[in-house]
């Protein structure tokens, strides 16, 4: 069924009650690789509740409810699953996240964009709780074969990396069952997990979520540029260029800028192919 980009676009937010506490976070935290060694007392703040820190990718799946799955069901929209991949993210947060919140969440399609042969949905999600705004996020959704309705093509969103030589590049390595720990936190995509549906949807073997890239991008740029801290967070942006497989390796690409790092993530098995681009962390 064709995409109708006046109805999404018309369509009333859907808002929803969300909450979320300590096992939320240690969980998601987990799936990104969080507590190795186990006893360092860096990851014991990822993993120790007594201890506990919030990495703001954490929004992207706080109260399991996933705004993009649930955009993909709004008015106006009725896609096939196996044709649907992240396209970018991003994050502005307006204040640190509590290890234990409730909030409310008003989710909309924000933007439609006609790329041809593919459709660009932009999910925007805005949450607030009793103090006041936490953080808004956007999704861009790239859906294979529901172009052509005529909209805008939409922004390019490309930039140039620093010619100087990275002044950081670590690397993550990618467990073989961690797609399968991450999903617990909500994404419950088959892409990630069933053989059979990832090779529906033209891949070899499940691929790892978009954004337990994303995260774990995150987390090497708070651990290392921005000194453990991740109330220094601000924004956090990226283009997900490339897929990567479960037992791989990312290799993270920092360039540090005042108020930003910029960063680069490839695969290291495959040639460095690209994982992340157009990659910006924004802090204080």
């Amino acid at each position: 069924m064709p995409i109708d980009a006046a109805r999404a676009l018309a369509a009333e937010p859907r808002r929803g009650e969300i909450a979320w506490d300590h096992k939320d976070i240690q969980l998601y935290h987990l799936g990104l690789g969080a507590g190795r060694p186990a006893t360092d007392p860096d990851e014991l703040r990822y993993t120790l509740e007594s201890k506990l820190h919030v990495l703001p990718s954490f929004a992207t799946v706080a109260g399991a409810g996933m705004a993009m799955m649930g955009g993909l069901a709004a008015p106006g929209i009725e896609v096939n699953l196996a044709h649907v991949l992240h396209g970018g993210q991003s994050i502005e947060l307006h204040r640190p996240l509590p290890v234990k919140g409730s909030a409310t969440s008003s989710a909309k399609v924000a933007a439609l964009y006609d790329k041809g042969k593919a459709a660009v949905i932009v999910l925007r999600t805005e949450v607030a709780d009793a103090d006041g705004p936490l953080w808004t996020s956007d999704a861009q959704i790239f859906v294979r074969g529901e172009g052509g309705f005529g909209g805008d093509r939409g922004p390019s969103v490309s930039s140039e990396l620093p010619e100087r030589a990275p002044d950081r590049i670590e690397e993550r390595h990618i467990r073989e069952e961690q797609a399968l720990l991450y999903r617990l936190s909500g994404d419950w995509n088959p892409l990630h997990a069933d053989p059979e549906f990832a090779k529906l949807a033209g891949f070899d073997r499940p691929i790892l979520h978009g954004l337990c890239s994303y995260g774990m991008t995150l987390k090497a740029v708070v651990d290392t540029a921005l000194g453990g801290d991740v109330s220094r967070v601000r924004a956090y942006r990226t283009r997900f260029a490339g897929v990567v497989f479960p037992g791989e390796t990312l290799r993270i690409r920092m360039w540090e800028e005042p108020g930003q790092v910029r960063v680069a993530v490839t695969a290291v098995e495959r040639d460095d192919a690209p994982v992340l681009a157009d990659t910006v962390v924004e802090h204080a």
